[in-house]
């Protein structure tokens, strides 16, 4: 090390770290990549500030733990039984393949049998820390590839595992009379053990005492890494590793009601400590024992990198799913990770294989590690680009996926809902109170059982995923809803309805004004802003809470804003109507109408759909005036809402309009129409003056009710 200060030391790699993430922002690579290269020019072969063997390593392992104490605090136990067979044929069988082919492939290029089955093993394992942070930088955790992935890769740690524990029985001394079987038999015994403790303590233990620690957010947090550490180390000390110790920890509290208030406190320290960890890892290359090995550590690459996906592609498309799925997935194992290297390292260590070898598998690393970044990070562009020649990898029915995305029979509906999260439930759920009927479709498979259940049909899939569209009813919905905020994907269901020749409206989310600006370029009819619509709610309810709820309350009585729904009758309904005084003994105070504002309205004010009602009163009559509002029956909405159309309204078909103009037509009020541009001969439209005289040639397009358009057709000279 550079500097005896530790600390010191630390500065200048963090330092280094965001003067390298800066410049990659700046070229768009990926922070992960930045933190290698940090690594790489920070470490022993290249400036020298710190060795391998350095603290933070120390600071690395915690990170890598909290990693996967989160992903375990995420873990679907129920979703285990439906990706538990892929996940273990999966995993195991390119472990197989890629260790058989990849043996084959080292013999060839000059390699000894003890090296090239050290490099075979070292290239089956990926890495389980880097796929979990960018599956969830990329919101794909819960994805069915995502949680298969997931799946696969805790298969090839337990794996790696077992290997560890076979080359130390190896190169143990066997002269001190210990058997490798019963070394095995040990090792079992205290996975076993270790599994039937952890589960105890979750089922009767963990609840009550997170409960405890719950009354201090920070204890929670304080409790939930202590005991990601204890069971990591615990793991260690009984022969594994502390990932999975750590691993089964988050699964002890996945089961709890704080779980996601763990993980969302907790992100934040997981992400700096794992800056250490890939800083950590970059520090392992070594150009000097590489030399004439490159041409070597190349090949091996390319084979990584095209050769495992393929292998998870063909074993996910024989056991019955879509070629989709099957490359997102693969493109997980497309790089060696941290155990490779601890493989490499143990058999250095036991003289199996010589440095040159260690740099070949290192070498490797960094390369799979550095390209599978951005072939995951633009996995959609990728696919679309591959897509066609894949298809020799999906059967004719890939019926283990058919009955998610595959629509029964011929569904009527209004909308199709796109994204059942924390805001698309709640559009999910207004819609449904408002009688309108909806066609979800979401990407994880988890909320779309969620969703059967209440009666909702939901499809799995991906907005981004062209063939999805096939299994949509394009042709009988009204509108397409999308709730996702991220551009990219939007922007390619916008393509996708296009090439198809969608009729109806598409809605969009957008996250800013440029953003909506782009949607609506793009053909979006209509775009939602959830944080700038939310915020103005919350606005409304404050100044309502400061302007008009009395200081004086008292403990005893509470206040809250409601916002009502669809009333009875096209004019609306009398509060005195509403009776809620009499059934409830709650007070409505205020109306709020967008930005007006009525207080103490009188009984005969009609309330309309949009209001909100201000209510005062006890607490819990407060919540049953909520669910009487709630629960009023609703009339068609056809006769409450009608639609307007729009129509041409060609000069020369109606003579009495030429010559005139829109102030002497006084089309608003003769025709209840409202103008909202004309054609001219050369086909552009302008918005008229209304003193201009319309001309033979002149269109005029018009706004307003289907029967207003009729009358006006039917006989408008009559008004003359």
């Amino acid at each position: 090390m550079l500097f005896d200060d530790v600390f010191l030391t630390i500065a200048l790699v963090l330092g280094v770290a965001v003067a390298l993430g800066a410049v990659g922002q700046r070229l768009r690579i990926p922070l992960i990549i930045t933190f290698l290269a940090t690594g790489i020019l920070a470490g022993p072969g290249g400036l020298g500030l710190f060795g391998s063997n350095s603290n933070f390593e120390l600071l690395a392992q915690i990170g890598v733990a909290l990693l996967l104490f989160i992903v375990g605090l995420k873990l679907d136990l129920n979703l285990i039984k439906s990706i538990g067979p892929v996940a273990l044929a999966t995993g195991l069988g390119q472990i197989v393949f890629t260790s058989l082919i990849g043996f084959v492939i080292t013999l060839s290029l000059g390699l000894s049998i003890v090296s090239a089955a050290y490099v075979s093993v070292a290239l089956t394992f990926s890495s389980t820390i880097i796929i979990v942070k960018l599956l969830s930088d990329k919101k794909e955790i819960e994805s069915l590839h995502g949680q298969i992935a997931l799946g696969f890769l805790i298969v090839q740690d337990i794996v790696a595992i077992i290997a560890l524990v076979t080359l130390t029985t190896i190169g143990a001394d066997l002269s001190q009379g210990a058997l490798p079987v019963l070394n095995y038999l040990i090792i079992a015994g205290k996975g076993v053990g270790f599994l039937l403790v952890a589960i105890v303590l979750g089922k009767y233990v963990i609840p009550r005492l997170s409960s405890r620690m719950a009354q201090s957010p920070e204890l929670l947090s304080l409790f939930a890494i202590s005991w990601a550490i204890i069971l990591g180390s615990a793991g260690e000390v009984l022969g594994f590793t502390k990932e999975v110790g750590a691993f089964i920890a988050g699964v002890t509290l996945a089961s709890t009601e704080y779980r996601n208030a763990i993980s969302a406190r907790l992100t934040g320290v997981r992400d700096f400590l794992l800056i250490f960890f890939f800083i950590g890892f970059g520090t392992y290359l070594d150009w000097s024992v590489i030399g004439s090995k490159v041409l070597i550590a190349l090949v091996l690459s390319l084979f990584v990198l095209v050769g495992n996906p393929l292998i998870v592609i063909m074993i996910m498309g024989l056991m019955g799913y879509r070629r989709r799925t099957g490359f997102m997935a693969g493109l997980t194992v497309a790089q060696i990770s941290e155990f490779s290297l601890v493989v490499a390292t143990l058999g250095l260590s036991l003289g199996h294989i010589s440095r040159q070898t260690v740099g070949i598998i290192t070498f490797v690393g960094l390369v799979t590690i550095f390209a599978s970044t951005y072939m995951i990070l633009y996995s959609e562009k990728l696919y679309k680009l591959l897509s066609g020649p894949l298809r020799v990898f999906e059967r004719k029915d890939p019926y283990r996926e058919a009955a998610l995305d595959t629509l029964k029979g011929s569904p009527r509906a209004d909308v199709i809902l796109i994204g059942l999260g924390n805001y698309g439930s709640g559009i999910a759920e207004s819609l449904l109170r408002r009688k309108k009927r909806i066609i979800g479709l979401d990407h994880d498979p988890g909320v779309s059982k969620l969703w059967k259940k209440k009666g909702v049909t939901v499809l799995y899939g991906d907005v981004a995923d062209e063939e999805i569209y096939d299994n949509l009813p394009l042709n009988s919905v009204d509108w397409i809803v999308s709730t996702v905020r991220v551009r990219e994907p939007n922007l390619v269901m916008l393509d996708h309805l296009k090439a198809r020749s969608f009729k109806g409206g598409v809605a969009l989310t957008a996250t800013n004004k440029k953003e909506a600006r782009l949607y609506e370029k793009k053909g979006a009819k209509l775009v939602f802003y959830p944080f700038r619509d939310a915020s103005e709610h919350a606005v409304d309810a404050l100044t309502t809470a400061m302007d008009i709820i009395p200081d004086d309350l008292g403990c005893y009585f509470s206040s809250k804003e409601v916002r009502v729904g669809r009333w009875p009758g096209p004019s609306g309904v009398r509060i005195k109507d509403m009776d809620l005084r009499s059934m409830t003994g709650v007070s409505i105070i205020a109306v709020r109408r967008g930005d007006m504002l009525m207080n103490d309205p009188p009984s005969d004010f009609r309330v309309i759909p949009g209001d909100s009602l201000v209510l005062v009163g006890l607490p819990d009559r407060i919540e049953l005036s909520e669910r009487l509002l709630a629960e009023l029956k609703f009339t068609d909405s056809s006769e409450l809402f009608k639609k307007f159309h729009v129509a041409n309204v060609p000069v020369k078909d109606n003579r009495f309009l030429s010559g005139k103009s829109l102030i002497q037509l006084e089309f608003k009020k003769r025709f209840n129409l409202n103008v909202l541009g004309m054609i001219d001969v050369e086909g552009r439209i302008t918005v008229p003056e209304a003193g201009r005289e319309l001309n033979y040639d002149d269109i005029l397009v018009v706004i307003g009710r289907k029967e207003q358009l009729n009358r006006f057709r039917t006989g408008p000279q009559r008004c003359f």
